[in-house]
């Protein structure tokens, strides 16, 4: 189930340039709802795509459907629509590594401090073993895996999980940087090019997610039938 939920949100993310959000925004994404309520706000477009991309949860994978929203880039046509794409991916790319050196450099004393007090322990406890079980996959290849993890766009990847996994990992903070910053830079790779091909994003999207979830769904399955084989060898006499 959740292989299928993160599939419907990376869809949702390439479908988001094609479906006119509402003036009320209620068809409209997280990123979107943001986006539209700060441009309301008075703020620039630019300042807003920035500022989405810095945020946990949002990130990059948010700002670049929105600021395709924000600009109007499915009206625009050549040399315009290729500008305004290059615009929101710097934007987005910028404002999602912008909070990463700061988490690599204060989560270990700031955690350490705040998990002194029941509340702060509850959640750096929470939030630890949280990035270990979505991260184990990449600690056997370290500063590639990190790069591969941060690029793919969904809910559970992102700068912010990635510098914490980096954290954890104990990478060198050149090594986790640059791991992050080329998985942001195709993660905005990726996104731009779903958001700029919609529907055909969206199909794309959905057959990929869908083989991945397939694939978990395999490998779950044959996990299940190895533990019966593996306990009747345990239980069988010592001859």
């Amino acid at each position: 189930m959740r292989a299928i939920w993160l599939a419907l949100c990376l869809v949702c993310a390439a479908l988001s340039t094609e479906a006119a959000p509402s003036p009320s925004g209620e068809h409209a994404s997280i990123g979107e709802r943001l986006a539209l309520g700060l441009e309301e706000a008075g703020l620039p477009e630019e300042v807003v795509i920035f500022g989405i991309a810095t945020l946990p949860i949002v990130e990059l994978r948010g700002a670049v459907p929105a600021g395709h929203v924000l600009m109007d880039v499915p009206s625009l046509a050549g040399p315009a629509r290729a500008a305004a794409s290059v615009k929101i991916y710097a934007l987005s790319v910028a404002g999602n590594m912008l909070p990463v050196p700061f988490i690599l450099l204060l989560l270990g004393p700031v955690s350490r401090w705040l998990m002194r007090f029941p509340a702060g322990k509850t959640f750096f406890d929470w939030l630890f073993a949280r990035t270990r079980r979505k991260s184990a996959s990449i600690e056997k290849y370290e500063t590639l895996g990190l790069t591969v993890f941060v690029s793919i766009p969904l809910p559970v990847t992102g700068g912010w999980t990635g510098a914490v996994a980096a954290f954890l990992m104990g990478l060198s903070f050149r090594h986790a940087m640059l791991s992050i910053f080329l998985g942001v830079l195709i993660s905005g790779i990726i996104m731009t090019t779903l958001s700029l091909m919609g529907w055909w994003g969206a199909v794309i999207a959905g057959i990929a997610l869908l083989a991945l979830a397939l694939g978990a769904l395999r490998r779950k399955l044959n996990g299940l039938s190895e533990k019966p084989e593996q306990a009747g060898e345990s239980e069988r006499p010592e001859t």
